[in-house]
């Protein structure tokens, strides 16, 4: 797509308050903590703070993987891993007040176990000082191995999520190599298979047809995944994958109904709808549907 072409309005983020949470941005700043809703600039950050739900990310900030829509740095962090994030993430959880968390990482391949216990580590801290909080898990794949998935699915997060990001014909150049479209698919099957909630999300705007997502949802169904999110692809640097064409809100709407006659229990469909987005919504779904 041609650099010079604006972005619909609906992208344009219109009236956002950037001080209404600034005491709270200056306390986690002082205690050094930081949450991916602050690092990436989100756009939904004061609605989904004031929602007391927040994202954040654990396992350092290096990924071993270079996806070529992902902004996070890439490299080989040969190991490192800070063991304070298990308190830190705690502290940020009450400093919060926080009613639902979603932890997310990167990729760790230099990692035994890709980062699995570690992972796990943070999800029972959270929920032992806070029990009430809900967890969300968006997990790196971890090679796919059953072993490490089920040092995570032991955990019980409330959620678990694997992003199958695009269609089948776009994983790559999408994706790094090392991740894949079946792969994503088979964590989704195990996790499913433990008795957990999953959710996935898929960006447009890459070049994908309607037939091929409707493909990818078909799939993910397949393999019983509850939640799906869609977003429109927005390229972080020259460096990145250019945007092929931009979706309408009524594009969303019509690929948010076309998920939930597939069968999803939860849909969020927007402009800018990130995996995160809302995400405690569905918790709100089910106590609804529960009575």
């Amino acid at each position: 797509m041609n650099d010079h072409v604006p972005k619909p309005d609906w992208l344009k983020i219109q009236g956002r308050r950037t001080d209404e949470f600034r005491e709270l941005r200056l306390a986690l700043r002082d205690r050094g903590l930081s949450t991916v809703c602050v690092e990436a600039s989100c756009p939904n950050l004061t609605e989904c703070w004031s929602q007391k739900t927040a994202t954040i990310m654990i396992l350092g900030k290096t990924c071993t993987r270079g996806c070529r829509f992902c902004q996070v740095d890439t490299g080989n962090p040969r190991g490192h891993l800070d063991l304070t994030e298990i308190v830190h993430s705690v502290e940020m959880v009450g400093l919060m007040g926080l009613d639902y968390v979603v932890l997310t990482s990167v990729d760790r391949d230099d990692l035994a176990d890709h980062g699995a216990s570690h992972f796990a580590s943070v999800v029972r801290a959270i929920q032992a000082k806070f029990p009430r909080t809900r967890v969300e898990t968006l997990v790196p794949d971890f090679g796919a191995d059953p072993d490490r998935m089920r040092i995570l699915a032991a955990t019980r997060p409330y959620v678990v999520a694997q992003n199958l990001e695009t269609v089948r014909r776009l994983t790559h150049p999408v994706r790094d190599v090392r991740a894949g479209y079946a792969t994503t698919l088979d964590c989704l099957d195990f996790y499913k298979k433990q008795g957990l909630t999953t959710k996935t999300s898929l960006m447009v705007g890459l070049g994908e047809t309607v037939g091929e997502l409707e493909e990818a949802l078909d799939d993910l169904r397949a393999v019983g995944t509850d939640v799906v999110t869609f977003g429109q692809y927005l390229q972080p640097t020259k460096l990145h994958l250019p945007v092929e064409r931009y979706y309408s809100p009524a594009e969303f709407l019509e690929l948010k109904r076309l998920a939930y006659r597939k069968g999803f229990r939860f849909v969020a469909s927007g402009p800018l709808v990130r995996s995160s987005y809302r995400a405690a919504d569905f918790g709100v779904l089910e106590e609804v549907t529960l009575g």
